[in-house]
């Protein structure tokens, strides 16, 4: 299936690529490798703030995941063109704010990756990933998520 079709089928309208925070770039492409920067979860337009283990569930994680695979989807796409061209999502790593006491970053991070399957099917959307919890992310951002993908 066309991978706009199944957006579509979704309900996902992919946005545009945001402007740095900082200084750095939001994708570089080296071979056939694209390599999209950390993009934080965002609610309404602005950063979805929390902290696991103290303000957040990991069902709101899960959905604030989602939300970082929508706009890691948007930069892809400003990346490459097409998102047809992707061959694979080769590894995502998930960076978790979280108390020392929380333990389910990675189930917070499979609301990236359950999406990406869904997106990109099952062989393609397959990837390799780390989660990881950290005291803080900037911003106050409760999750946030770097993506590795190849070309076809």
């Amino acid at each position: 299936m066309n991978v706009y079709d199944k957006l579509k089928e979704l309900d996902i309208t992919l946005p545009p690529v945001a402007v740095p925070a900082a200084a750095y770039v939001p994708f570089v492409q080296t071979g056939k490798l694209v390599f999209l920067s950390g993009h934080i979860a965002k609610k309404d337009g602005k950063p979805w703030v929390g902290q696991f283990g103290k303000t957040m569930s990991t069902a709101e994680g899960q959905a604030a995941a989602r939300a970082v695979a929508i706009d890691l989807l948007g930069t892809l796409h400003a990346a490459v063109g097409d998102l047809n061209k992707i061959k694979r999502i080769v590894k995502l790593m998930s960076l978790v704010n979280s108390t020392g006491e929380f333990t389910e970053q990675h189930l917070v991070t499979n609301g990236c990756s359950e999406l990406l399957g869904q997106v990109f099917g099952p062989q393609a959307g397959a990837h390799a990933r780390s989660a990881f919890g950290v005291a803080q992310i900037p911003m106050g951002a409760c999750v946030e998520i770097e993506l590795i993908a190849e070309l076809g």
